[in-house]
């Protein structure tokens, strides 16, 4: 059951250009949260802006937890300018948990851009709950955004890079440096990132044999699958509907039931 609280900012700090780390004490929320679910943020009282923004949970601690974002509207904007000591509301935990299963040989989890949020939870979860250690792609536009190399190398995770300029490891995208760490029916992938990405993160999972779930990315209303903002086409039919509610349904969704023709 999601929380409604008032949480005050630990830390709010720069860790690439434009891209932020905030930390929030709340135990409640953190008490029941789980690695690929996320929380809606009310920046500040009022109607600008007029809607909560969803971020999802980076790292989840005792009394609190960390979430990553990119400045790139009013809302984050405002985020970017806040510091320790003032409180948010926070709705949370909402949505579903990335799956963990022990059966896997090989865990590999795929990040494109701030696509890498919810993804320092998961690794934890997976060192944690399964004593297995995974292997994760971070792909971004360039070097100096390419995220959490320390959070993943501490937890001992093999980590290659992917840039679209060819700045730092491979050049080319995520989807290629999944290809050459060869996926097959012994591993299970998790993905999270923008949709053309995650569609051909798909393709590959499915040419080898490969299980693959995705965090999926979705502009969000209320967060809890009232306003139907947020579908996509899946192909799963519920009640003569093609739809699922990335908020409520998801964010995590085995890759085979999205259509990804639409996209």
């Amino acid at each position: 059951m999601p929380h409604l609280a008032d949480c005050r900012i630990m830390s709010n700090q720069e860790i690439a250009p434009e891209h932020y780390r905030l930390t929030l004490h709340a135990p409640q929320i953190a008490a029941e949260s789980a690695a690929g679910q996320f929380c809606m943020i009310e920046v500040r009282p009022g109607y600008a802006p007029f809607l909560r923004r969803p971020m999802s949970f980076e790292r989840i601690f005792n009394d609190g937890f960390s979430i990553l974002y990119r400045v790139q509207g009013e809302g984050t904007r405002l985020m970017a300018m806040m510091s320790s000591g003032q409180v948010l509301n926070i709705q949370g935990p909402l949505g579903k948990p990335f799956p963990l299963n022990p059966t896997y040989q090989r865990h590999i989890l795929v990040a494109g851009g701030i696509g890498i949020a919810p993804f320092p939870a998961l690794g934890d979860a997976i060192v944690r709950t399964l004593g297995k250690t995974p292997e994760i792609v971070i792909a971004a536009r360039t070097e100096r955004l390419l995220l959490c190399e320390k959070d993943f190398r501490q937890m001992g995770c093999r980590v290659h890079f992917v840039t679209d300029d060819g700045s730092a490891g491979e050049k080319g995208l995520a989807s290629d440096g999944l290809l050459r760490l060869n996926p097959g029916p012994d591993c299970v992938v998790y993905a999270c990132g923008p949709m053309p990405m995650l569609k051909a993160v798909h393709a590959v999972c499915a040419a080898r044999g490969a299980v693959c779930y995705a965090s999926l990315e979705a502009e969000m209303a209320c967060g809890d699958g009232v306003c139907l903002g947020c579908v996509v086409e899946s192909n799963v039919e519920v009640e003569y509907e093609r739809m699922v509610r990335v908020c409520k349904d998801g964010p995590i969704f085995d890759t085979r039931i999205i259509r990804w023709d639409a996209y």
